[in-house]
C-alpha cells in the first residue's frame, strides 16, 4: 500500500471548508437574531425613566398579585388583592408569547369569571411570557410580565 502525502492544496481546502462552515453558521445566527427581534419597548428611554418611579409607586399601591396557569386549553390569569380576593379590573389587555420571538404572539380575549380572567389559548410546552396591562377602577395603570412555564 502506497503512502499518501498531504499536500498544501489539501490543507488549504480543509481550512477553507472549516472556516466556511463557521462563517456560514455565524451568518445564519446573525440573520435569525435580527429578524426575530421584536423591537424597542419605548420610543424615548429618558422620558420613560423619568416617569418610572411615579408609575411604580402607583402600581405597588394597588397591592395586586398576578399568577398565571394553563390547563385544558384555557389560560387563567389570577389577579388578587392583598387579602387574596379576586380583583375585577376596568380594562385588561395581554399578549402571550415566547421570550425569544414574536411569531407565536397571541392577544387572548379574557373574560372575568368571578375568580380569574379566562381565555381559550393553545400553548405548546416551554416558557411563555404574558405581557399584561390592566387599569384599576380608579384609573391606575398596572403593567406586569408574568412568566408561565408549561410542561
Amino acid at each position: 500500500m502506497a503512502e499518501r502525502k498531504i499536500t498544501g492544496r489539501q490543507v488549504f481546502f480543509g481550512f477553507a471548508a472549516a472556516f466556511g462552515v463557521i462563517i456560514g453558521v455565524n451568518l445564519v445566527l446573525a440573520y435569525s437574531a435580527v429578524t426575530t427581534f421584536p423591537g424597542l419597548e419605548v420610543k424615548n428611554s429618558y422620558v420613560a425613566s423619568q416617569e418610572f418611579d411615579i408609575r411604580k409607586a402607583a402600581q405597588e399601591g394597588l397591592g395586586w398579585h398576578v399568577a398565571a396557569d394553563h390547563a385544558d386549553g384555557l389560560l387563567l390569569l389570577h389577579i388578587t388583592d392583598e387579602t387574596g380576593a379576586p380583583v375585577e379590573v376596568a380594562t385588561l389587555e395581554a399578549t402571550v408569547g415566547r421570550a425569544t420571538h414574536v411569531f407565536d404572539d397571541q392577544t387572548p380575549d379574557f373574560r372575568f369569571d368571578g375568580q380569574a380572567y379566562v381565555a381559550p389559548v393553545a400553548l405548546g410546552d416551554g416558557n411563555w411570557n404574558i405581557r399584561m396591562t390592566a387599569t384599576s377602577e380608579d384609573g391606575t395603570l398596572f403593567q406586569q410580565r408574568v412568566i408561565l412555564h408549561k410542561e
